[in-house]
């Protein structure tokens, strides 16, 4: 590779690796990076994103997941590039651009083709614009979020068009928070679990040739490293580190359908609440009636004793009895055709709900039933894939390795894939140690360990650079002792 630049080689600087280490513990307390890439809805991304005044009536007066007053928090940039911001105008642009380039119509749904075995298989069409959610810190800026767009135009040549940055969602919690939650905090006397993330919408399209970029797994596990290392958040591990059954790109999602279900099961206890107030205000009102009933049975009563005296006395006051007797019957007549229809609408209304929450059930069901399908599908493939290549696990852990030094990804690929020696100059960094040390002129190589061959390990001067650290920290501790020491030296006594 030759002799490399003098400049350091480490990706990060010493004052943002400095502050990663004073905020190590603080870090691990917060939400792990994740990023959730999907074809984008160009109809309908843009009203949720930007919080339209249609979008805001549609989705009710509860509004569930967003609260309004947190709204003023959120932020937006559009790329100034981009020309007109409406996402269908770019899709129709980038359709002309792939028959200008390629010469044939771009392939946007879903298609069926016949495989070698005979079988069908279904083709995914197009997807030139694509979405992605990504978990953030309540601190996290849009200048940091833009950073890791622009990193990703580089590295992939995918171009982010718009990124929304939001912080007014989230979930009503029924009560108080756990003791370890910290973010959660009380709006008019409820508490308020938020989910900060940012949308940032991708042109997933090569302009040059008219082909989308293709981005494989490892393109995705280095996208989220350089979520957490760009974001200062604690990275997600993987299935191979952790022994998990599903995969860190599905959690989000399912925590969200969790917390859907959830918002479902308190809807509904609130209108249960409603029948049962409801309920007890009918029985008080059937009290009231009878009650009444019963005057008018002494009213009927003393009518007729009156009607008996007055057809001997002939009182007076006879007729004035009739008519409020009269006026009775009337108000208990109107009484019972009001409860009449109050449990007509009772009854009304506890259809209607039940049926929306059993819909909303069903909904929630099958999203679950197919993500867990294409979970077992990727691990079974990630199985094979562990089987077919046994030092596959060993090279992931030397990339992670690799880019905890302040390897930049050429290395690495060098290291890797071409699998050569280099040459550097500069610092590397140790985690164990948690400092840099300087290097002039060493070379790396990842090589098979000598007593294990299933295992790889990475050398500097042949050396394992575990055994090299520990090395330099020996000379460091020397040092020091040397320079405390010096001064005992010379203290003796003066004549």
């Amino acid at each position: 590779m030759g002799t490399a630049p003098k400049n350091p080689i480490a990706v990060m600087s010493e004052q943002r690796q400095t502050t990663l280490v004073n905020n190590q513990i603080n870090i691990k307390m917060a939400t792990k990076s994740s990023i959730h890439i999907k074809p984008c809805n160009v109809k309908s991304s843009g009203a949720h994103n930007r919080r339209t005044a249609e979008y805001m009536r549609n989705i009710g007066k509860s509004k569930i997941y967003i609260v309004p007053e947190l709204t003023a928090s959120n932020e937006q940039w559009i790329n100034p590039g981009f020309g007109d911001p409406d996402l269908q105008v770019h899709y129709d642009n980038i359709k002309r651009m792939v028959k200008e380039k390629t010469g044939r119509a771009m392939q946007e749904k879903e298609r069926e083709r016949k495989g070698k075995n005979g079988k069908i298989i279904k083709v995914a069409g197009c997807s030139p614009i694509r979405e992605g959610v990504l978990l953030v810190r309540p601190n996290t800026t849009l200048a940091d979020v833009r950073k890791f767009g622009e990193e990703c135009k580089q590295r992939w040549g995918i171009t982010p068009l718009q990124i929304f940055l939001h912080k007014d969602e989230g979930h009503w919690l029924s009560g108080q928070p756990e003791a370890e939650d910290r973010e959660s905090f009380q709006i008019g006397g409820k508490w308020f679990k938020p989910n900060y993330h940012a949308h940032i919408v991708f042109d997933w399209m090569n302009h040059d040739t008219g082909k989308s970029c293709k981005l494989n797994d490892e393109d995705m596990t280095e996208m989220q490293s350089l979520a957490s290392d760009i974001l200062l958040m604690e990275r997600g591990q993987s299935k191979a580190e952790t022994g998990k059954k599903h995969l860190e790109r599905n959690d989000f999602i399912i925590k969200k359908q969790k917390a859907e279900l959830q918002r479902i099961e308190e809807t509904q206890r609130y209108k249960e609440q409603q029948v049962t107030l409801a309920e007890q205000e009918l029985k008080q009102v059937k009290s009231e009636i009878r009650t009444n009933k019963l005057k008018s049975v002494a009213t009927d009563a003393a009518t007729a004793i009156a009607s008996g005296v007055g057809s001997l006395f002939g009182s007076g006051k006879l007729k004035e009895l009739e008519h409020s007797n009269s006026e009775l019957h009337q108000e208990i007549a109107k009484r019972d055709k009001s409860i009449n229809g109050l449990k007509i609408q009772m009854k009304h209304m506890q259809e209607q709900y039940g049926k929306q929450i059993r819909n909303l059930q069903g909904i929630h069901n099958q999203e679950l039933e197919a993500k867990d399908k294409e979970i077992s599908r990727l691990n079974t493939i990630l199985e094979k894939a562990f089987n077919w290549f046994p030092l596959l696990k060993e090279m992931l852990r030397m990339e992670k390795l690799c880019y905890a030094i302040g390897f930049t990804k050429d290395m690495v690929n060098s290291l890797l894939t071409k699998k050569e020696a280099i040459r550097c100059n500069g610092k590397i960094y140790s985690e164990e140690h948690r400092r840099k040390f300087d290097i002039k002129n060493d070379i790396f190589k990842v090589e098979k360990s000598p007593t294990d061959s299933s295992k790889l390990v990475l050398t500097i001067n042949k050396k394992p650079i575990g055994d090299w650290f520990k090395e330099q920290m020996e000379k460091l501790w020397q040092s020091l002792r040397h320079t405390t020491e010096e001064p005992r030296k010379n203290r003796g006594l003066k004549l």
